[in-house]
Formats: structure tokens, C-alpha cells, sequence
């Protein structure tokens, strides 16, 4: 894979997730459901994580981020997870 097509790639990923997000964020305001409000904060996350990856992999060759990407995705899943258990509690 050449490496603008790989820069191309990983942009359009960041560029999707971010776009989820944002319309989950707005949905999430329309409706009030919290599901939505969890999933848009997970989304976001995962831009973040596709933004350093693009950071990391593109812009900044000689660093390391991989510590950062990992991060975001920690905080993408555990924020989702938090979501369900808490949504799952306030319904009993």
C-alpha cells in the first residue's frame, strides 16, 4: 500500500468516526436517550484514537504515539461499557 493511500485511508477512518459521533452527540439531544449520549462519547474517543493514529503514523514518523492510541481506545471501550452497566442498572 502506497503511502498516500494509507494517509488517505487512515483520514477517511477519522473522518467517519467523527461523524458518528457527531450525530450521535445530536441525536442524543433530540431524544435525550442516555445509549446515545455513551455511544457518542465512545465514538469521539475512537476519532481521537484514529487522529493520533494519523499523528503518529503520518506527521510525527519519528515519535512513538502507540501509548496515546492505546489510551483513547481504553477510554472509547471503557466509556461504552460504563453506558450499558449504568443504563442496565437504572432500569431495574
Amino acid at each position: 500500500m502506497s503511502d498516500s493511500f494509507a494517509s488517505a485511508v487512515y483520514i477517511l477512518c477519522f473522518v467517519a468516526s467523527a461523524a458518528c459521533g457527531l450525530l450521535l452527540a445530536r441525536s442524543y439531544l433530540r431524544s435525550g436517550a442516555r445509549l446515545l449520549l455513551w455511544s457518542s462519547l465512545c465514538f469521539i474517543a475512537l476519532a481521537c484514537n484514529n487522529l493520533t493514529l494519523v499523528a503518529d503514523l503520518v506527521v510525527f514518523q519519528d515519535h512513538d504515539l502507540k501509548l496515546a492510541r492505546l489510551s483513547f481506545s481504553l477510554i472509547a471501550v471503557s466509556v461504552l461499557l460504563f453506558g450499558f452497566v449504568w443504563d442496565l442498572e437504572d432500569s431495574r
